[in-house]
């Protein structure tokens, strides 16, 4: 038989262990997978190495997680085929005239490539590439620029189609299409701050965010020819949400439309060739692997935790400490926050969501003015997508600061991607705060929808 140990002794060591193995740089999928094996048998004895398939099965046959990697290679169908050059291409030339434009339209470049790319590190880099230089050129500040691609590239953790948000619907076990409709306002929300905040300090400051010349400006007559170029894509995206948002299709359905039009689209800008295809297949397989391997390691880890007592032993933690349903949620944020710091999403999601959801349902949707139980999980999915989105901002190991520091210029020190990125986390805790303050925000449109 296996050894006997508090579960408050055991919570310290698994969860100690884990951050350890992971601060020594070794990979999350197989360190969650390897410490829960060891510990299964540390505590029981052969056959509680059983519950691994038993966990890994029900993934490995979920038919909404095929959403995953129909979306993943839709996004890099788009981005093989040029697509995002020509929308930020389009959009610069449309708002480069006004102060701060040129962020402007990388927040806004950002946000409709969010909604074709639910991968965050695609956006961040793309639009590294592309926008970085264009704004350097042109002499913004360094730090706003920076920090718009930054918090831009963060918005497709939020808005449809999110990989996160099929994940954290299957985990939870709620509708997918719920959790993206609930997230389409938080998204549009933290877009439209972004580009207040820009704007704004450009006006302050005209060397913020200075205007394009007057010979690189078009005329209302061009900008309309150039706002037709982006017919195809945006048609593809309306195509795909409208699908989900109607109910004509489920997620997975419209991720393959979304798959078969992301061809279509590559054909009308002639770049439908091999080499398009192989490399959208190969960073289909290898994001889509990672993901799921995490996914394996990490609900083996729980699972484990879970078996052993500890959702309880949460639950008794959080409700003895007398903070009431707000301050449990306030702490839940904390700790969401605080993870998010040094782990990887997929992980924070598979180690706190099978923990934190059955607690929110139990402390009841009356506990925060909501009026039946639906509203709460939509309500708390999306609050838990608002968060991982900060958590890619934040210092020190916050994902797309690394991404920026992959196509950064080489002069720009770490410290200084570090000082672009809290202007716009600060925004991003006020977007948390008005959607934990103001419900409706949420789940407004899920029930105008779904009734």
């Amino acid at each position: 038989m296996g050894i006997d140990i508090s579960i408050g002794l055991l919570t310290v060591i698994m969860f100690g262990s884990l951050l350890i193995l992971l601060m020594a740089g070794l990979p999350l999928a197989f360190v969650t997978g390897g410490l829960a094996c060891v510990f299964l048998f540390v505590l029981g004895d052969a056959n509680a190495l059983n519950i691994v398939p038993s966990r890994i099965f029900p993934l490995m046959t979920n038919y909404q997680l095929s959403a995953i990697p129909l979306f993943i290679f839709m996004a890099a169908m788009l981005e093989r085929a040029g697509i995002i050059n020509d929308m930020f291409d389009v959009i610069y030339k449309v708002l480069g005239g006004i102060r701060g434009g040129l962020a402007s339209a990388t927040i806004i470049a950002s946000t409709i490539l969010a909604a074709m790319v639910g991968v965050i590190g695609a956006a961040v880099v793309t639009m590294g590439i592309i926008a970085l230089p264009a704004m350097l050129k042109r002499h913004y500040n360094p730090e706003i620029a920076m920090g718009s691609i930054m918090a831009g590239g963060t918005l497709g953790i939020l808005i449809p189609p999110s990989i996160l948000a099929i994940i954290y619907a299957v985990v939870a076990e709620q509708s997918v299409g719920e959790l993206f409709i609930g997230a389409i306002f938080p998204g549009l929300l933290l877009s439209g701050l972004y580009i207040v905040y820009v704007t704004v300090r450009s006006y302050i400051n005209p060397l913020v965010g200075p205007p394009i010349p007057p010979h690189e400006r078009v005329s209302t007559r061009e900008k309309v020819a150039l706002v037709s170029r982006m017919a195809a894509p945006i048609a593809l995206i309306i195509v795909v949400l409208g699908v989900i948002f109607t109910g004509v299709a489920t997620p997975v359905e419209a991720a393959g439309i979304g798959t078969f039009g992301a061809f279509v689209v590559a054909a009308i800008h002639r770049k439908l060739d091999w080499p398009t295809v192989r490399e959208a297949c190969l960073t289909t397989l290898k994001a889509s692997a990672m993901v799921i391997w995490i996914m394996f390691g990490a609900t083996i880890f729980v699972g484990l935790y879970v078996l052993e007592g500890g959702q309880q032993f949460v639950q008794e933690l959080l409700q003895g400490a007398g903070l009431g349903p707000w301050g449990i949620l306030i702490v839940m944020q904390i700790v969401l926050i605080i993870l998010g710091m040094f782990l990887d999403w997929v992980g924070i999601l598979l180690l706190c969501v099978p923990i934190f959801v059955p607690i929110i349902k139990a402390l009841g949707a009356g506990a925060f003015g909501l009026d039946n139980p639906d509203d709460l999980v939509v309500w708390f999915g999306v609050l838990y997508l608002v968060n991982m989105q900060m958590s890619f901002l934040s210092p020190p190991f916050g994902y797309a600061l690394f991404y920026l520091r992959g196509v950064a210029p080489p002069d720009i020190p770490m410290a200084r991607i570090f000082r672009a990125a809290i202007p716009f986390l600060m925004i991003q805790t006020i977007g948390l705060v008005l959607c934990m303050l103001f419900p409706q925000i949420i789940i407004w449109l899920p029930r105008l929808v779904y009734g």
